[in-house]
């Protein structure tokens, strides 16, 4: 069985009310996440990547909401009329293989950017860690073919 996946994700900005006109949010350095061909399907397939999401709040605060392009918002690839769950998990730290599991249309809040800048050109050069996760499980019992899908973050200070 082959697979063949690959995922692009979208970035939204959210337009979300915020305690002050100046309080904004921008998310940079946010790339596709292409998996290739899976031989191993008894083992999870990750990727992660470190992207710049800057909050210019007083704290730093914000929160990240992520909406997949199935039913509800859900996470999946499709492949023709075959689909395939992935999970979504979001680390406020650079540089993280794992982190807390996203819902989708549920925002994570709480968050604090290390960002001094809004595209990271000065200070850190990145500040979180978004990661797309296939579960085996889901993997083996999956159709081969080429699955892709698309994922939006929105992000809001707080």
């Amino acid at each position: 069985m082959r697979f063949i996946l690959a995922g692009t994700l979208a970035m939204v900005l959210a337009a979300s009310p915020a305690p002050a006109a100046s309080n904004r949010v921008r998310i940079t350095k946010l790339t596709d996440a292409a998996f290739g061909s899976i031989a191993n399907l008894g083992v999870n397939a990750t990727r992660a990547q470190n992207l710049c999401l800057y909050s210019d709040t007083n704290t730093g605060g914000y929160h990240i909401t992520a909406v997949g392009t199935g039913p509800g918002g859900a996470f999946r690839l499709t492949s023709g009329g075959n689909t395939l769950a992935f999970d979504v998990q979001w680390n406020s730290s650079t540089g993280q293989s794992s982190g807390t599991q996203l819902t989708p249309n549920v925002p994570l809040t709480g968050l604090i950017s290390s960002a001094t800048q809004q595209s990271c050109n000065s200070g850190p050069p990145t500040s979180a860690s978004l990661i797309i996760l296939l579960q085996s499980s889901a993997l083996s019992s999956a159709t081969a073919g080429t699955y892709s899908g698309t994922l939006t973050l929105i992000a809001g200070p707080e």
